[in-house]
C-alpha cells in the first residue's frame, strides 16, 4: 500500500491549488485509507481535512512544512499528541517572533520540539538541496532519532530526476536512513496544474509569459494512486513500504486535541457548580425581585443541565468578563441564543427575560449536545471593545487567548484581478471589471463571459478561455488569513498546544490558524466580543445626556412611548438601529408597530429566511386583516399566536417539532443545526426524513406534514432566533427613544461614531435638520475634535469631520486654543505648525472664517504665509484680491473637505432647473400608477441575493429620500450608470401601497450639471 505523506493544499498560500476537502476526496477516490496534509508554516487546512476524512471514512494525518532559518523546508508528520503540541508551540514561537508572513524555525527550536514528530527531507526546497547534505542528515538523526528520519524521493518525469533519485539513495545509504516515496502533490487532479502555475507567477510577482522556468514542466504534481506510484518506483519498493511504517506509527488525530475551556477561579469553599448557582441566585433576586415557582423551576432545570454538561466554568468566565466591562463603564449586552437562558439573564449577561418572553431554552442548550453553547457579547465598537479584548488577553496570558481566524477567499473581484494580472491583461479591463462587479457575483442574471465582455475584453480575445478557467478554479479557494470580527478562543492549559498562534495585522492581536467553523467542529469554544457602532453611539449619547443634566437609564425606558411608535409608523428611522434600511422603512408603514414585540417582529421579518420562505406578505396581510390567521395545526396555536400563525423564528420551528413529532430537546437542536447555512443538503434531508417519519407515526395528515416541512425548509439558509431578535429590538427601541427624546445628543453621537450604520454623515445631517436641529460648521475657534451639543437644538461639527487633517494636528489646534484664543489668522498659522495641505483643507472648508476671512481669502493668505520670504509684502494686506466663493463653490468645497454640508442640499440649488422632477416629499402626495421622474443624490444601492438580481436605489434630495425598484434586466442594461454615477435621473411608475412609496424604474440616466459635478458623494452600496 501507498499513502501520500507530503500533500499541500491551497492553505499553502500561492503554492497549493486544491482545497483540503478536494485533496481528501481525491485520496478516497484513489483508494487511499490515509493522507497527510503538510501545508507551509501551519496546520491551517488540517481541521477541514480531518472533518472531510471522517465523513469519507479516511484518516487525515496532521503535518506541516517548516521553513527553517537556513532557507530549506522540512516536512514533519505528527505521530503523538505530544508531537502535535510540540509542533503547535514551535510554529507559534516562530510566528510570534517574526513579522507576519516571515516566520522561520531555528534549529535550536527544532531540537527543543522534535519529540513525537517524524521528519522527511522534502522536495526541491528540502534540506538535501543545501550544501553539505550528509551533515544535514546527521543533524536530523541527532534531533529526531534515526528511526524518525526518512529520505524523500520523487519522480515527476522531468529531466535528470533519476540522477537526483540516485543521489538521494546514496545519501540515505551513507546515513543509514530509509527512503520514502512521495509525489509531493500540490493539487488533487492534473487539471490543477494551470492554477498552480498562476499561483507561482503571483508568488514571484510576474506574469505567466515571463515566469519561464519557475513554472512546472508538466502536470505530474497531482495526487497519484498506489498503482501509479508502484509503476514509478518499481525499482524501489521499499520506498513505498516506508509510507505504511509511518502511518502505523501515527497515534494522534485531531479528535484527541485535549482542549479544555478555562475553569473560573472560585473561592475555596466552592466548586464551579456551586459558585455558579450562588451567583445565579443573587442575580435572579435582583432581576426578578420575587423568585416565583416558575422562575425557580426554570433556573434549577438550567443549572442541572449546565452542571451535567460541565459548562459551569464557561458561564462564570463570561459572567466575569461582563462584570468587568460594566465596572469599567463599558456598555455590554449578550445576544444570540444565550438570551434563551434564565441563568444568563440572572447573571446579567443578557437583558432579555426568557421566561416573560416564553423563549425555548433548548435552542441554547440541550441534553445530548456535543458542542459548547454560544454566548455573543455586543460591545461599543472602537476603543471600548478593544479594552475588553485586551483585558481577556491579559487574563489568559501568555498563550491562553486568541482571535479566531477569518479565511479570506478568492471572490469575483479578487479572482479576476489576480488571474487577469498573471495573464497580463490590460489594467483598465481589470479595473473596469472591479468597478462593475465588485459588489456581488450574480451569474443568474449575467454570465461571467458577458461580464468580462462588458468590462472591455472581446469574446474573440485569445486569453478569454484561460481567464474564465483560472477564475473558476481560483474562486472560493483561500487567499489569505484574516481575523474574525470578534470571536475569541480561550484555553486552560495553553492555546499554543492546541493550535498554532500567529500575529494579526492589528497590533496587540493574536489569531489561531483555524476559523470559527473549524474550531466548532473540533469542540473549541469561542466567546464572541462583537463591536456594534450603535452601542458606541448609545454609550456616547448617555454620557453627553448625563453631562448636560438629562440622564437616561436604559433599563427604565418606557416600552410604550407613543412618540416612538409614531416615528416608526412613519418610517422616520434614519440613524436608528436595525430598522433604518430601505427594506425596513418600506415595511414599517405596513407593520404599524404599536408595542415592543412588534419591534421584535420587524427586526426579524426583513431577513433572508422569511423573505425566501415567502412569509413576509402573509404575516403583514394577516396583521392588516387581509387574510385569516392559520396555525397550520391546532396544537401550534400557543407557539405561533404572537406571529399570527407564521413561523418566523427558529425557536418556533423547534417547538413545532417537539409538539408534532415528540422530538426531544436534543433532537430539535439537531434539526436546528441541520438548518444552519453551512450544513449540507444531505444533513437537512436526513433531519426532515426523521421528522416526517415521526409525524407519520403520530398519524399527522400528509398535507399538514408537507406544510410543516416547507416551513422548516424556508429556514434552511437563514433561520433567525427569536432571542436574537429581542436583543436587537432592545437596542432598536432604545435608539428610537433617544432620537425622539434626546435628539441633539443622539445625532452628535452618530456623527462622532462614523463610519457606522446605513447612512453617511451627509444624510444624518440632512435628517437632523429636518428634525429641527441647527448644525454649525467646523470652526477652529469653536469646534472641539468631536461634534458637540451647544443646546437642545444646536450642534457644532467637530474638527474630526475634516478630511486630510491628521489627528495630531487636531490635538495641536485644541491645545493651542486652550492656551489663548486666536488673535487672527496669522496668529493661528504661526502657533499651529500644520502641513501645507492641512492648512489648505481648513481654509477650503471655511474652518478659518471666524478669524476674519472668507474661504478664498483664507486660501490666499495660507499660501502667502507658507512663503513668507517671497510674499512678505502681503502680510499687512487687509483686502484679499479674490472674490468670495459662490454657493455652488462652497457646496463643492464642503463635500471635498468634510463629505457633507450644513448649508443647502445640492438638489436645493438646482430645483428651479428641474420643474418636471418630483421631490421625495411630493411623491407621497401623488396617485398610484402615475408616471414620475425623480432626480437625486444616490445614497444607497442594494442588490440582495434574495432579490433575483433586482436592485433597489435610494435617491436623496432636499426634502427626503425617494426609493426606486430596478428590475434585473434594466440593472444589467444600465449597470455602469447605476454603479458609477453619484446623481441619477429615474423615470417610472409610482407605486403606493399601505403607506409605502416606490418608483418602478423604466429609464435610468446620469444626472449631471455644473453645480454638483464636483460633489463627492458617499453611498451605502450592496452591503
Amino acid at each position: 500500500m501507498f499513502t501520500e505523506l507530503h500533500a499541500r493544499s491551497a492553505f499553502s498560500f500561492l503554492r497549493g491549488a486544491s482545497s483540503p476537502e478536494e485533496m481528501v476526496t481525491r485520496a478516497a477516490e484513489l483508494g487511499m485509507q490515509s493522507i497527510a496534509l503538510t501545508d507551509r508554516d501551519g496546520v491551517y487546512g488540517s481541521a477541514r481535512a480531518h472533518h472531510k476524512a471522517k465523513e469519507l471514512g479516511l484518516r487525515a494525518i496532521t503535518g506541516c512544512e517548516l521553513r527553517m532559518e537556513c532557507g530549506c523546508v522540512l516536512p514533519v508528520i505528527v505521530r503523538t499528541r505530544r508531537g502535535y503540541q510540540n509542533l503547535c508551540q514551535m510554529l507559534t514561537q516562530a510566528h510570534l517572533q517574526a513579522a507576519k508572513g516571515e516566520s522561520r524555525v531555528s534549529w535550536a527550536a527544532l531540537e527543543n520540539f522534535a519529540e513525537g514528530l517524524t521528519v522527511l527531507t522534502g522536495d526541491e526546497d528540502g534540506v538535501l538541496s543545501q550544501n553539505e547534505p550528509l551533515e544535514a542528515l546527521e543533524c536530523l538523526k541527532r534531533v529526531f532519532g534515526r528511526e524518525h528520519v526518512f529520505v524523500e524521493i520523487h519522480r515527476h518525469r522531468v529531466p535528470r530526476e533519476n540522477e537526483r533519485v540516485r543521489r538521494c539513495c546514496d545519501l540515505a545509504l551513507a546515513a543509514k536512513l530509509p527512503l520514502i516515496a512521495s509525489n509531493a502533490p500540490l493539487y488533487a487532479r492534473p487539471e490543477g496544474r494551470m492554477l498552480q502555475d498562476a499561483f507561482t507567477a503571483l508568488r514571484h510577482h510576474t506574469t505567466l509569459d515571463e515566469a519561464g522556468l519557475r513554472l512546472a514542466p508538466n502536470a505530474e504534481r497531482c495526487l497519484k494512486s498506489a498503482a501509479q506510484m508502484r509503476e514509478l518506483f518499481h525499482d524501489l519498493p521499499e520506498a513505498l513500504k516506508s509510507t505504511q511504517h509511518i502511518v502505523e506509527s501515527v497515534e494522534f488525530g485531531l479528535e484527541n486535541l485535549g482542549y479544555e475551556f478555562p475553569q473560573y477561579p472560585v473561592p475555596a469553599e466552592h466548586s464551579q457548580d456551586s459558585f455558579l448557582r450562588e451567583r445565579t441566585d443573587i442575580g435572579a433576586r435582583e432581576r426578578y425581585r420575587e423568585i416565583t415557582p416558575e422562575v425557580r423551576q426554570q433556573l434549577d432545570h438550567e443549572l442541572r443541565l449546565i452542571s451535567k454538561l460541565g459548562f459551569s466554568g464557561y458561564f462564570l468566565v463570561v459572567w466575569d468578563i461582563v462584570r468587568w466591562a460594566r465596572q469599567s463603564g463599558i456598555l455590554v449586552q449578550g445576544r444570540g441564543s444565550a438570551a434563551n437562558s434564565a441563568v444568563c439573564y440572572s447573571l446579567g449577561i443578557t437583558n432579555v427575560d426568557p421566561i416573560a418572553q416564553r423563549l425555548l431554552f433548548e435552542r441554547f442548550l440541550s441534553e445530548g449536545r456535543n458542542t459548547w453553547p454560544d454566548i455573543d457579547l455586543d460591545l461599543p465598537s472602537g476603543t471600548q471593545r478593544e479594552r475588553v479584548i485586551q483585558e481577556v488577553y491579559r487574563r489568559f496570558a501568555p498563550h491562553g487567548a486568541a482571535m479566531t481566524a477569518n479565511v479570506i477567499t478568492y471572490r469575483g473581484r479578487s479572482a479576476m484581478r489576480e488571474m487577469g494580472k498573471v495573464l497580463h491583461l490590460p489594467q483598465d479591463v481589470i479595473e473596469r471589471f472591479s468597478d462593475l462587479y465588485a459588489n456581488g457575483d450574480f451569474p443568474h442574471t449575467l454570465q461571467l463571459d458577458e461580464q468580462i465582455r462588458r468590462a472591455g475584453l472581446p469574446q474573440s480575445h485569445p486569453r478569454l478561455p484561460a481567464l474564465i478557467k483560472l477564475y473558476n478554479l481560483a474562486y472560493g479557494l483561500p487567499r489569505h488569513l484574516g481575523q474574525h470580527s470578534g470571536g475569541m478562543v480561550l484555553c486552560t492549559a495553553g492555546l499554543d498546544k492546541i493550535v498554532p498562534l500567529e500575529p494579526a495585522s492589528m497590533p496587540g492581536r493574536v489569531v489561531v490558524q483555524w476559523d470559527k467553523d473549524d474550531c466548532e467542529d473540533l469542540g473549541i469554544i469561542k466567546v464572541d466580543l462583537l463591536g456594534l457602532g450603535m452601542m458606541a453611539a448609545i454609550e456616547k449619547t448617555l454620557e453627553v445626556s448625563a453631562a448636560r443634566g438629562r440622564p437616561v437609564d436604559l433599563a427604565q425606558l418606557p416600552k410604550d412611548d407613543p412618540a416612538c411608535f409614531d416615528l416608526m409608523q412613519r418610517a422616520d428611522t434614519v440613524g436608528v438601529f436595525q430598522i433604518e434600511s430601505r427594506a425596513q422603512m418600506a415595511t414599517l408603514p405596513r407593520m404599524k408597530p404599536t408595542c415592543f414585540y412588534d419591534v421584535v417582529v420587524e427586526v426579524a421579518i426583513i431577513r433572508p429566511g422569511p423573505i425566501v420562505g415567502r412569509m413576509v406578505h402573509p404575516y403583514l396581510n394577516r396583521r392588516n386583516g387581509k387574510e385569516p390567521v392559520d396555525y397550520i395545526h391546532p396544537d401550534f396555536e400557543p407557539v405561533l399566536v404572537r406571529t399570527l400563525g407564521v413561523p418566523l423564528f427558529q425557536e418556533q420551528v423547534l417547538k413545532m417539532a417537539m409538539i408534532i413529532a415528540d422530538f426531544t430537546g436534543s433532537e430539535a437542536e439537531e434539526l436546528r443545526r441541520a438548518m444552519s447555512f453551512h450544513r449540507s443538503e444531505e444533513r437537512m434531508t436526513k433531519a426532515l426524513d426523521k421528522l416526517t417519519a415521526a409525524m407519520s407515526r403520530k398519524g399527522v395528515d400528509p398535507v399538514i406534514q408537507d406544510r410543516i416541512v416547507k416551513s422548516i425548509r424556508s429556514f434552511a439558509l437563514y433561520g433567525f432566533p427569536e432571542s436574537h431578535a429581542i436583543s436587537f429590538a432592545l437596542l432598536a427601541y432604545a435608539s428610537v427613544w433617544l432620537k425622539v427624546h434626546r435628539a441633539a445628543e443622539f445625532y452628535a453621537a452618530l456623527l462622532n461614531c462614523q463610519p457606522m450604520g446605513f447612512y453617511s454623515s451627509a444624510t444624518l445631517v440632512r435628517d437632523a435638520k429636518q428634525h429641527g436641529l441647527r448644525l454649525l460648521p467646523v470652526c477652529v475657534a469653536a469646534s472641539d475634535i468631536e461634534c458637540t451639543v451647544i443646546d437642545d437644538t444646536t450642534l457644532r461639527l467637530g474638527l474630526n469631520q475634516l478630511k486630510g487633517v491628521s489627528h495630531a494636528a487636531l490635538v495641536q489646534i485644541i491645545a493651542e486654543r486652550q492656551k489663548a484664543p486666536w488673535r487672527d489668522l496669522r496668529d493661528f498659522l504661526r502657533r499651529c505648525t500644520l502641513a501645507k495641505d492641512e492648512r489648505r483643507v481648513l481654509a477650503q472648508a471655511g474652518a478659518l472664517n471666524a478669524l476674519g476671512h472668507h474661504r478664498r481669502s483664507a486660501l490666499w493668505d495660507v499660501e502667502a504665509t507658507l512663503h513668507d520670504d517671497l510674499l512678505s509684502h502681503l502680510e499687512d494686506s487687509h483686502e484679499a484680491p479674490l472674490a468670495m466663493m459662490s454657493p455652488q463653490e462652497r457646496l463643492a468645497s464642503d463635500y471635498a473637505t468634510t463629505t457633507l454640508t450644513v448649508g443647502p442640499h445640492p438638489m436645493a440649488l438646482v430645483r428651479p432647473q428641474i420643474p418636471k422632477a418630483s421631490s421625495a416629499r411630493v411623491l407621497t402626495t401623488l396617485p398610484h400608477g402615475r408616471r414620475v421622474t425623480i432626480i437625486g443624490m444616490v445614497i444607497c444601492r442594494q442588490r440582495p441575493g434574495t432579490a433575483n438580481g433586482h436592485c433597489f436605489i435610494s435617491l436623496e434630495d432636499e426634502t427626503g429620500i425617494a426609493n426606486a425598484f430596478v428590475p434585473s434586466d434594466l440593472f444589467e442594461k444600465r449597470r455602469l450608470t447605476i454603479t458609477q454615477e453619484p446623481f441619477l435621473k429615474i423615470t417610472g411608475k409610482l407605486q403606493r401601497a399601505d403607506g409605502t412609496t416606490t418608483v418602478l424604474a423604466q429609464t435610468i440616466t446620469a444626472w449631471r450639471y455644473d453645480e454638483t459635478r464636483r460633489v463627492s458623494v458617499k453611498s451605502h452600496d450592496f452591503g
